[in-house]
């Protein structure tokens, strides 16, 4: 049983030829071009890093070239796992998928590191046409509507925007003192552009209209940015 565990963790792993490793990270670059390909195609604006996409490709040639190392070997495998633990990563993620792309990444480089190309390029090409599809879908940008003005003109902003929106804008924040009145409206960019449609005048319009009016703002709010 000890001579077993022994073998286990001996480091008698079969040494891996010059053209076999040189194949591996060559299929990781490859899948790496792929993904850093994903990645373009699947983000826009200030949103988009080349920087992280170019280590997106990094990432993956590593990973594979780790795998080539450590093999079966469980002793590099731990030492390889306790040398990585202490490193603690910071780095802000700017968007939900970026860590699917990091997954990604990861994945590939072990597969590649492990010979498993097959498996490598049919999990790529699943995850490629799903971001590909899926990638450019974006959330309703939300509308934030800001009206401040004297307080008497409550009761007639608040009618106002109700029918202007058909009470599709939602009232989030009322700030009142003795003199003015500071209204915060959350709606969606479709009900915004569509009430415009509808309407004879635009909302800003109709509110300085009403007089008393110190000011109205239209901000647009997304969880994304800057796309």
């Amino acid at each position: 049983m000890k001579e077993q565990i022994y073998q286990l963790f001996e480091t008698s792993n079969v040494g891996v030829s010059a053209e076999d490793i040189l194949l591996r990270v060559a299929v990781s670059v490859v899948l790496g071009l792929v993904i850093f390909l994903s990645y373009w195609l699947s983000h826009a604006g200030t949103i988009y890093s080349q920087k992280f996409n170019i280590n997106l490709i990094t990432l993956t040639v590593l990973t594979a070239t780790v795998m080539t190392v450590i093999g079966n070997n469980i002793a590099l495998s731990l030492g390889m796992v306790g040398a990585l633990s202490i490193v603690r990563f910071r780095t802000a993620i700017k968007d939900a998928r970026d860590t699917t792309y990091i997954f990604w990444a990861i994945i590939c480089g072990i597969c590649c590191g492990v010979g498993q190309f097959m498996a490598a390029g049919i999990g790529s090409a699943a995850v490629f046409v799903v971001l590909l599809i899926l990638g450019r879908v974006r959330n309703d940008v939300r509308t934030l509507l800001v009206i401040r003005a004297s307080r008497a003109q409550e009761l007639a902003i608040e009618g106002l925007v109700f029918e202007y929106f058909r009470g599709r804008a939602v009232e989030r924040v009322k700030n009142t003192t003795d003199e003015s009145i500071e209204l915060m409206y959350e709606l969606s960019r479709g009900v915004l552009l569509k009430s415009q449609r509808r309407a004879d005048n635009p909302i800003t319009t109709d509110l300085y209209a009403l007089g008393g009016i110190e000011y109205v703002n239209i901000v647009a709010q997304n969880d994304e940015i800057g796309s």
